[in-house]
């Protein structure tokens, strides 16, 4: 149905799932399960507390959005997107382009989800864990200046170190120390290679943008390298956050984390699909979905690695 036939209430709810994104939102929920499994290893978790963290990433989450829908469209780089090149993983969230919501709405949600991150954020500050507040605000600032000038991060060539910062060790660490009071390497490492995956999966889902994010100025690292060398550093991003994770127990994590290897499969199956195909929207949208299982599988067995004694 066209975004004229469509009845307008049901046409907000599209636009309000959109721009909460579910499939994209489990990155933040990889990292807060590796976060609060390493805590749990420490001692017993406080369920409120753990609730109220994922109210605040997830808010964080739906302002990320919402407020990159708004930039990316007036760049242009949603619209330039060709049909062909649409893919269920990238060409952003579509709100604006479609139609489902107007650009007030839009910015009027960014700026509530920004509003209740805050509250979320400030209430474990001041009645659980003051020390949380810089990983907060680093958390904020990131998600609002990955879109948003005058950094315009992802526009930059900055948008990947930015996403491996933030789904692995940030959130990671966050929910741990929000739980245990203190940092430990028990949740900084595991959480190294889970960034690296999560950056996999945002690289492999700058292809199909690669020529629309390249007409409207935005200088990803795909649109930088090219198609081809960049589907190579793919590889070396999968290989890297696997052999991490080999290497751990070495560095001193628990030795269960090598449970993470459970996703080195359908990563190297990603990367040789990618370097083989990659030019082709069609062919890749199998290989960004193996990617997001791949670093949740790496997720799930790191952590569950971490709560075997």
């Amino acid at each position: 149905m066209s975004a004229v036939g469509r009845r307008p209430h049901s046409s907000a709810a599209e636009g309000v799932w959109r721009l909460v994104d579910p499939k994209i939102t489990m990155a933040s929920v990889a990292s807060l399960f590796l976060g609060a499994a390493a805590a749990a290893r420490a001692g017993p978790l406080s369920w409120w507390w753990l609730a109220l963290t994922v109210l605040a990433v997830f808010f964080i989450e739906v302002a990320k959005n919402a407020s990159g829908e708004v930039v990316d469209f007036d760049s242009g780089a949603d619209a330039a997107v060709a049909p062909e090149d649409r893919s269920p993983f990238s060409g952003g969230k579509r709100v604006l382009v479609d139609g489902l919501l107007s650009r007030a709405q839009v910015v009027a949600a960014a700026g509530v989800a920004y509003r209740l991150a805050v509250a979320a954020g400030m209430a474990i500050v001041l009645a659980r864990e003051p020390r949380v507040l810089g990983i907060g605000a680093a958390g904020l600032a990131l998600a609002f200046f990955y879109h948003a000038p005058p950094l315009r991060l992802s526009y930059r060539g900055l948008g990947e170190l930015a996403v491996a910062a933030c789904y692995g060790p940030l959130i990671a660490v966050g929910a741990y120390l929000v739980q245990r009071g203190e940092i430990t390497a028990d949740v900084v490492l595991p959480s190294l290679p889970l960034g690296l995956m999560v950056a996999a999966f945002l690289w492999i889902n700058e292809f199909p943008d690669c020529s629309a994010d390249r007409a409207a100025g935005k200088r990803t690292l795909v649109v930088r390298l090219g198609r081809r060398q960049a589907s190579r550093a793919f590889l070396a991003l999968v290989l890297c956050a696997y052999a991490l994770v080999l290497l751990l127990p070495r560095a001193g994590a628990p030795a269960g984390v090598v449970l993470g290897l459970l996703g080195a499969p359908l990563g190297l199956r990603a990367a040789r699909r990618l370097m083989a195909q990659h030019q082709s929207t069609a062919a890749i949208v199998p290989a960004q979905a193996w990617t997001l299982v791949s670093f949740l599988l790496l997720a799930a067995g790191e952590g569950v690695g971490l709560l075997l004694r």
